[in-house]
């Protein structure tokens, strides 16, 4: 559950369109035991610290790598990714148990944790790399991603229409280690992100 201030940053945030400098500070989500059969999903929607952040509290999520996917540079590094030279988006992967969390429910979630209706952009954060997209690794995971952004379209929650791609899933380039839970090392770090109802 949300503090007050941070409900109250959410707001700012939302209502402003901008980003905050401080992310609520949490709690590391401890050890998890690897359930029988875990599925990946990939997605981007901005710096992708604060997507991380976000997820990985999420009953069901086990677990959550930050890095480079839908470019066209091999071995990218986060210097290759800004000013679109690459062609990747910063995205975070993230393993999850299908008994516990849907693909749907997941996506439904990461429809909440971003502006999807701003192309290339989430809030000061400007280009490709920080474009709304869903990698889809299978054609199942296509179909629930688009039935997802129809309904997310349709429901009138956005004044502007929707702008997430739907790309398919190539290669995934793991984020230098610094990048990787970088809220948790760096409580309080820059994100742009907040749930929304």
């Amino acid at each position: 559950m949300r503090t007050l201030a941070a409900s109250l940053l959410a707001a700012a945030a939302a209502l402003l369109g901008g980003c905050n400098d401080r992310a609520p500070a949490k709690k590391p989500k401890g050890p998890v035991a690897m359930p029988e059969k875990v599925e990946i999903a990939t997605f981007s929607g901005g710096c992708f610290w604060g997507v991380e952040e976000l997820i990985r509290e999420v009953d069901g999520v086990v677990g959550t790598e930050v890095g480079y996917t839908g470019g066209w540079v091999e071995n990218p590094k986060y210097d290759d990714t800004h000013d679109s030279a690459s062609g990747h988006a910063e995205a975070v992967q993230v393993t999850f148990d299908p008994a516990k969390l849907s693909y749907e429910k997941l996506l439904q979630l990461f429809f909440k944790l971003h502006d999807p209706t701003t192309l290339n952009r989430q809030g000061n954060d400007r280009g490709t790399q920080y474009r709304s997209a869903i990698f889809w690794h299978d054609e199942e995971q296509k179909r629930i991603a688009e039935k997802v952004k129809d309904e997310v379209n349709r429901s009138g929650k956005w004044k502007n229409p929707v702008a997430t791609t739907i790309e398919k899933f190539t290669k995934w380039w793991p984020a230098e280690e610094y990048h990787q839970d970088y809220l948790q090392k760096h409580p309080g770090g820059y994100t742009c992100h907040f749930w929304r109802d």
